[in-house]
């Protein structure tokens, strides 16, 4: 299982249902607030680069959620980033849109470069994936909030 607890064994009603909590989340004020404060962070990073599976490295490089952690100036060590209800409460978020973020960073990336030296299609580098998470942040912003 995933960092963001999404498996396959969720369909039928039970996926509508998630589908539906994840974007009362992301709509709501609450997960409003938190994009346009995301959006801000990403922005700020002075080398815009994201990592998977972790809140941060030892090195100081961070997922989505924990560009704003360090933003805010959350103790991100203290925090088990495998448990989403922890993650989503030090956020003041619902534990829908956290899981949610984080199968986006971690999970689903369509894009992968393309190394024109082997000529060969190459995964998601770090930078990409700030590109990408950034305009996922944008998208998911509405009028009201930017």
């Amino acid at each position: 299982m995933s960092r963001s607890g999404y498996d396959d064994d969720c369909d039928g009603w039970a996926l509508i249902r998630w589908r539906g909590a994840v974007k009362s989340a992301m709509k709501g004020v609450r997960g409003q607030a938190f994009f346009k404060d995301l959006a801000a962070a990403l922005d700020a990073m002075p080398v815009k680069r994201l990592i998977a599976h972790e809140l941060q490295t030892a090195e100081g490089e961070f997922c989505t959620i924990g560009v704003l952690g360090a933003a805010r100036g959350v103790d991100l060590l203290r925090l088990d980033p495998d448990e989403s209800d922890q993650v989503a409460k030090e956020f003041g978020i619902a534990t829908a849109l956290a899981k949610e973020v984080v199968f986006e960073n971690d999970e689903c990336s369509p894009w992968y470069g393309y190394d024109p030296e082997t000529q060969m299609r190459i995964r998601e580098t770090p930078e990409g994936r700030w590109f990408r998470m950034r305009a996922w942040v944008e998208s998911n912003l509405t009028k009201e909030a930017t």
